[in-house]
């Protein structure tokens, strides 16, 4: 029972974990584009001391948070053992990496000094996204607690 729950809450969330890792690595590319450009005083960008570890961090979590839905989607398709602990590992290695940036961004605000407004957005998914993938991890390991107890 708990497994079909899990289950049906995972799905939606993964696909808005989806949508969301798409639309904040675009913004994070858009930033890291702009520093790397030196470009740090564009009136959309801004930034302090942290900003470039921020960014490097960010867009690797982005990217590995894609990934690990990929897997997850492949999950709950299957839904079988071995997609399980695919799914299962690449959440934990996403989360870890997202919780590094969200670390990073709780940084940058903590240091304050201009930051555009991309980049504050950028912050503020990337806060969020760290809740909803400590999220989804939990459900995803109801579903393997479930399928050894049971």
């Amino acid at each position: 029972m708990a497994r079909a729950v899990a289950r049906i809450l995972a799905a939606p969330l993964l696909f808005l974990n989806l949508i969301m890792y798409f639309i904040v690595l675009g913004f994070a590319s858009w930033c890291l584009n702009k520093y790397i450009n030196g470009q740090a005083n564009h009136p959309n960008m801004g930034g302090n001391g942290a900003t470039g570890f921020f960014l490097k961090f960010a867009i690797l979590a982005l990217v590995l948070g894609i990934v690990s839905k990929v897997a997850g989607g492949n999950h709950l398709r299957a839904c079988r053992n071995d997609s399980l602990a695919a799914a299962g590992s690449t959440s934990i290695m996403t989360w870890a990496a997202i919780a590094l940036a969200f670390g990073l961004a709780c940084k940058e605000i903590n240091i304050g000094g201009f930051r555009g407004w991309r980049l504050r957005l950028l912050e503020g998914f990337v806060i969020v996204l760290a809740f909803t993938q400590l999220l989804y991890v939990i459900l995803l390991h109801v579903c393997l607690v479930c399928k050894i107890s049971g």
